[in-house]
């Protein structure tokens, strides 16, 4: 399983981004999929998740009701939707699954968010 994250880029707070996920490989609409994100000096903490259901789908508190994640099982793409973005939420975004028990994670996508 490969999987190669972007999107990432400079917005002001406030602002909107889209975070893509592409997948390689034949298990993407069996699994489910995570997205993770380690801010400077913090440990990686978990952002959402979807199970392989598209509407089965949980976040950190610290996101909920401003991102969302989704999938498109046709394309092998993880989304994650990021609305009234703060600077606290400037991090590296990592997309993540697990596999017969292996995990795999994607290179990761930088956010940065202005004051």
């Amino acid at each position: 399983v490969q999987l190669q994250a972007s999107g990432g880029g400079l917005v002001q707070a406030g602002g909107s981004l889209r975070l893509s996920c592409a997948a390689s490989g034949r298990t993407f609409s069996s699994v489910a999929m995570a997205w993770f994100r380690q801010g400077p000096g913090k440990e990686r903490e978990f952002v959402a998740g979807i199970r392989r259901r598209p509407s089965d789908t949980h976040y950190a508190d610290s996101v909920k009701g401003r991102f969302q994640i989704s999938r498109d099982n046709a394309a092998d793409t993880l989304y994650l939707h990021m609305s009234i973005l703060k600077p606290e939420d400037t991090a590296v975004y990592s997309c993540s699954t697990v596999v017969r028990g292996r995990r795999y994670w994607g290179q990761g996508t930088l956010v940065t968010v202005s004051s």
